[in-house]
């Protein structure tokens, strides 16, 4: 089932206006899967850090064991191309997606260069500025890159996200602020997180058992050159007891507050507000 509406599909070459039917049942990534993709949006007729997100997708095909096959200029071009049939009042997200095709002698490592590759375009969009979010813990944790690919936008990843949100709203929380296996906070079960203290804004250190976000590190770029103190630092779920504010970060809505962590609660202060507004005014600077 699709998340969005006016839905584009690039497949072996072309782009056709429909969600297109691209895996088969004995792929690889059917089975066993081997399927990667990265998320980058289109709003207000601009596609903040695109390239980056290109890239990514080809860093974690080869994390993965997925050969990529399109370059991030030739990914460019064909979004930029599907991009066309939108207007710029569109929110959009954009998706480009490897898998595997098949495996080897056992069936179990990729085989190399053969690969499948499409391009989803889908209407969604962006949170209102009013939206908000709700956290507690949760007993499940991320893994580290000893027993999983934490360095890859893998699909095979989500079904931990996806029970870390099922116990949150089982509680009747909107997300949850999730451990690594160390027991200190490492992000939320759909995106990064930061939270303030005393004017100054803190992190967990991407130690590998998260995705460190290019979202992530647009905010930390913007309050650095706001001459805004960023802590990239290990911290505990008492720390974000004692915030002043706390918020979310991850390419769909960019920027989320947090009202609340279990029985602490927040208010949307004026560093999330700043946030906010640094994100969106760069973003404006850039070029589809």
């Amino acid at each position: 089932m699709a998340t969005g509406t006016q839905i584009r599909t690039f497949y072996e070459g072309v782009w056709h206006d429909e969600d297109v039917r691209v895996m088969r049942a004995a792929d690889h990534g059917s089975w066993l899967g081997t399927t990667v993709f990265d998320g980058a949006r289109f709003v207000n007729g601009r596609a903040p850090d695109l390239e980056k997100h290109l890239a990514r997708v080809n860093e974690s095909a080869s994390a993965l064991m997925i050969t990529p096959t399109v370059s991030t200029a030739d990914m460019l071009g064909m979004v930029r191309d599907g991009l066309r049939a939108y207007s710029s009042e569109d929110a959009v997200y954009i998706r480009p997606m490897y898998w595997a095709l098949h495996g080897d002698e056992v069936g179990i490592v990729p085989r190399a260069n053969e690969t499948g590759f499409a391009i989803c375009l889908e209407a969604i969009p962006m949170a209102p500025p009013s939206a908000s979010t709700t956290l507690c813990t949760t007993r499940f944790r991320r893994p580290v890159q000893e027993d999983n690919v934490v360095n890859a936008k893998a699909g095979c990843l989500y079904p931990n996200n996806a029970r870390m949100l099922k116990e949150a709203r089982s509680k009747g929380f909107g997300n949850a602020l999730v451990a690594d296996v160390m027991g200190n906070v490492a992000e939320t079960a759909t995106a990064n997180v930061f939270m303030t203290r005393d004017g100054e804004v803190f992190t967990p250190i991407a130690n590998g058992t998260f995705l460190s976000g290019i979202t992530r590190a647009r905010h930390i770029a913007n309050f650095a050159q706001d001459g805004i103190k960023v802590h990239e630092t290990v911290l505990t779920f008492a720390d974000f007891k004692a915030a002043d504010e706390v918020f979310i970060t991850g390419n769909m809505s960019k920027i989320t507050p947090v009202t609340a962590f279990e029985d602490r609660q927040y208010q949307v202060g004026p560093m999330t507000k700043r946030a906010r507004e640094m994100y969106w005014d760069w973003a404006a600077s850039q070029p589809l």
